[in-house]
């Protein structure tokens, strides 16, 4: 840590469920965040599909970045810079003159099923995973670019790129989010512009791609007055894929570790210098996704909490809001060895009806899952657990690697039973947390890159380490294939 003490620094770090303003101060005791306002998000059924209303993000963004202005003004610290980051794979198409095509499709939306052959007709998928090393899901942009009507006279700007551009007027791609497009090459880190001619995709569709650090660009005068922040304020280039920050902050003390960051979605894998681009690694559905440093996040993009957070949902439209406190002590209390589903399972994309669809799941299978919600939630957890543990192993058996420890960070990470199972399924230590390990790691690069930090990522999550204390989950038994019989039906 070198000082520039009285700067801090403004994350923007928004999910597919909640997005926050958080501002970052460094101190002799570590990062210090301070969460200056909190807001909703979540797709919308407009115009036919399902859609983020980012002109409703973008007004939030403002009032979080006034907020964080205000805020420190009143402890005389000056906001130097501003990183965002989000989801990754959705995009906004925006013209010349700077105008929104439409509102971003959201990749629960359906459209992309009619168009996945078309695209591997066009490049099969052993070529696009050979180049891109990307994880087959169906709502890569590379078939949501496939399934526009026309892409005449725009620009693609993935979700971070598009409202920087809105507070900078400057355009790019940041690098860990392409990694997430399906037209990346792995390898290189530059655009597979081979791919983009038989995809109909003109070369130029993606903005200049810049790397974790870069200053994209300086606040523009209308935005400046709108948030009371200086013009000179920068927004800077983070890990603008949410994961890509999450890991950064991860607070590993050796490199012997897996990582789990667990929200809307699980991202569980292992991290890497060089990518793995072989056919059994494609078989596995692994993709190779860059962090920051120019690493490598080989993973998996597995079932999330969103199978919880809509039956919440559902619950709380059909009766009383449940005490997920009480019901997650219920679930606790229940057997083990009950009914699983395979939490990434298509079906599960879309929104509504999540409770009955995961009993109907379990009725697939041959087992009975009861509608009560204590059990759903225990299938809930048990699936991603044991799918949390295969994926664990299948990633060391293709690196050569091993995980001494398994860390999860995120939402998750507060969810005691999750991290117990975890634990149990994986048969190693789960170390949880920290909950905003993304706006950590988008912070600590804003930090580095202005200065106020020196080292790479062992340096940075030497700070995180030493800033924050895990929970420690010790498992019950050493971990084997054998003490979850069902694992292969499940994830396989």
């Amino acid at each position: 840590m070198t000082g520039n003490h009285g700067r801090v620094y403004a994350a923007i770090d928004i999910g597919a469920s909640s997005g926050r303003v958080i501002l970052g101060k460094l101190t002799d005791a570590g990062p210090d965040l301070t969460t200056v306002h909190r807001f909703p998000n979540g797709v919308q059924f407009l115009g036919g599909a399902l859609r983020w209303d980012v002109e409703a993000l973008l007004a939030e963004v403002l009032t979080g970045l006034r907020l964080a202005g205000e805020a420190a003004a009143r402890t005389g610290d000056t906001v130097a810079s501003i990183g965002i980051d989000t989801w990754a794979v959705d995009y906004g198409l925006v013209d010349d003159a700077g105008t929104l095509r439409h509102l971003p499709f959201s990749y629960r939306d359906g459209r992309t099923d009619a168009v996945v052959d078309t695209v591997h007709r066009a490049v099969p998928p052993e070529r696009l995973y050979a180049r891109t090393g990307l994880q087959f899901l169906p709502f890569n942009t590379v078939y949501q670019l496939a399934a526009e009507r026309s892409l005449d006279g725009v620009q693609a700007l993935l979700i971070p790129d598009l409202l920087a551009y809105r507070l900078t007027g400057e355009r790019r791609t940041e690098a860990t989010n392409a990694s997430t497009t399906g037209l990346l090459d792995a390898a290189t880190g530059t655009w597979a512009v081979d791919l983009f001619g038989p995809l109909g995709l003109a070369p130029d569709l993606f903005p200049p791609l810049v790397e974790p650090g870069a200053v994209i660009g300086r606040l523009l005068p209308g935005i400046a007055r709108a948030t009371g922040l200086a013009e000179a304020t920068a927004v800077v280039a983070v890990g603008s894929h949410d994961t890509a920050s999450a890991v950064a902050a991860v607070p590993a003390t050796s490199a012997s570790f897996a990582y789990i960051s667990s929200g809307t979605w699980s991202l569980v894998g292992v991290e890497l210098d060089a990518p793995i681009l072989t056919e059994e690694s494609r078989a596995a559905n692994f993709t190779n996704e860059r962090g920051v440093d120019g690493t490598i996040r080989y993973l998996r993009n597995t079932g999330g909490l969103w199978l919880l957070q809509e039956c919440l949902r559902e619950w709380s439209i059909e009766g009383p809001a449940p005490d997920f406190a009480a019901l997650l002590a219920d679930a606790a209390a229940l057997p083990a060895g009950g009914p699983t589903i395979n939490p990434d399972d298509s079906s599960f994309i879309a929104p509504d009806s999540m409770p009955g669809r995961l009993v109907s799941a379990v009725a697939r299978t041959g087992s009975v899952l009861p509608g009560e919600p204590a059990a759903i939630v225990r299938c809930i957890l048990d699936s991603l657990a044991v799918g949390y543990a295969r994926t664990i192993a299948d990633a060391e058996r293709l690196t050569g690697t091993t995980a001494e420890v398994i860390h999860i960070v995120g939402g998750g990470s507060q969810n005691a039973l999750l991290c117990r199972l975890t634990a149990d399924a994986a048969g190693r230590r789960v170390l949880a947390g920290p909950v905003e390990a993304t706006a950590l790691g988008n912070i600590l690069v804003q930090a580095r890159a202005d200065g106020s930090l020196d080292g790479g990522l062992p340096e940075l999550r030497q700070l995180v380490a030493a800033g924050v204390t895990p929970v420690l989950y010790e498992p019950s038994r050493p971990y084997s294939l054998s003490t979850v019989p069902a694992v292969e039906r499940i994830i396989q």
